[in-house]
């Protein structure tokens, strides 16, 4: 298994369709993919706060889930790092400390804002959109990262979605490179 590592922040935990295909990667050996309960309990609460219609054990299913399918995804013990941390929102600390205490390479996050190169460089630390963030998986295994889109797009079934439909939603979640990147694969989704 690489060595390469990346923690999500709730953020691009949120979109199904963003979630779903991180998820799948993550359960490849392109790098390592990390959360804590913290992000996790982020995550999880605007999801009930957006979408009361599903039940909450829905919810705890996933949750369980991710945590069971990705091996050694938990980062803990980072608590004593947080009160060093000087970010420009003091609640995204916690994802600063647990990317160092996990010793992770990316922070992957639609909020690039709140994560500024210079704060992070000291650490070793990377911010990523998740456009970027994907773009370089496939730059590393189109193969691969097909494939795992190709098991994505088949767990649709209300509705169904055509290659073109499927990638049409990534863009919408800002993953444009990322599908320039998988139009001329299209056959392979």
């Amino acid at each position: 298994m690489t060595s390469f590592g990346a923690i999500f922040d709730a953020c691009v935990l949120y979109p199904y369709s963003v979630r779903d295909v991180l998820m799948e990667l993550s359960m490849t050996s392109l790098f390592r993919a990390r959360w804590s309960e913290e992000i996790l309990d982020e995550c999880f609460e605007r999801l009930k706060d957006k979408r009361p219609d599903v039940p909450v054990e829905n919810w705890t299913t996933i949750r369980r889930l991710m945590n069971e399918n990705v091996s050694d995804a938990l980062v803990t013990g980072y608590d004593g790092i947080i009160d060093g941390l000087n970010l420009p929102d003091p609640k995204d600390r916690h994802v600063l400390a647990a990317a160092i205490k996990g010793r992770l390479d990316v922070i992957v996050t639609y909020n690039l804002k709140d994560f500024p190169s210079d704060v992070l460089a000291p650490y070793g630390v990377e911010a990523q959109h998740p456009d970027e963030f994907l773009t370089h998986l496939f730059d590393l295994d189109s193969g691969r990262v097909c494939k795992a889109l190709k098991k994505c797009r088949a767990r649709l079934k209300n509705p169904t979605l055509s290659v073109e439909e499927y990638l049409s939603g990534l863009e919408k979640r800002e993953l444009v490179e990322f599908v320039s990147c998988l139009r001329p694969f299209s056959d392979s989704l």
